[in-house]
């Protein structure tokens, strides 16, 4: 394959996990968490530099690529590694996601919870056995593999 087949795969990669997540958020009615949204920031930035590499940029961005695939799935793994409990994540989005100590005596006393809260300890799709965020995280790593493929061959 050439460098430029391989950064279109690799650009689509992350266009089409883009597209599955916004899928799952706005068709599905799955409500994003803090960290998948963090998840979703790395596969923007492939996307474009996808596209510029595409449209004439310099090939060695590849590399960075490569990075921002890097990050997401290193992500996905944190947020997987939270939901199944394995270490703690973000105190704003695990647990009870609150702190008492800083609500008033209304707050705590107010029968409401929060509204709109998506906690990232919560698993809350999964597909042979692994969640969104683990899903992610592998694919993500192939998009890795196909992005340095992409590199090696601009070199």
């Amino acid at each position: 394959m050439t460098g430029k087949t391989l950064t279109l795969l690799a650009t689509l990669g992350s266009a089409a996990l883009l597209l599955g997540a916004f899928g799952f958020q706005h068709l599905g009615g799955y409500a994003p968490c803090q960290m998948c949204l963090w998840q979703r920031w790395p596969h923007a930035a492939a996307v474009l530099i996808g596209a510029i590499v595409l449209l004439g940029g310099p090939r060695v961005m590849a590399w960075l690529g490569a990075l921002a695939a890097a990050v997401t799935a290193l992500i996905g793994v944190f947020h997987a590694g939270v939901e199944w409990g394995w270490w703690p994540g973000p105190s704003s989005c695990t647990g009870g996601g609150m702190d008492l100590g800083s609500l008033d005596g209304g707050s705590l006393l107010s029968t409401e919870g929060p509204s709109g809260l998506v906690m990232c300890d919560e698993i809350v799709w999964q597909f042979l056995g692994l969640s969104m965020a683990g899903w992610n995280a592998i694919f993500s790593f192939i998009l890795v593999g196909l992005w340095v493929a992409a590199a090696r061959k601009a070199a």
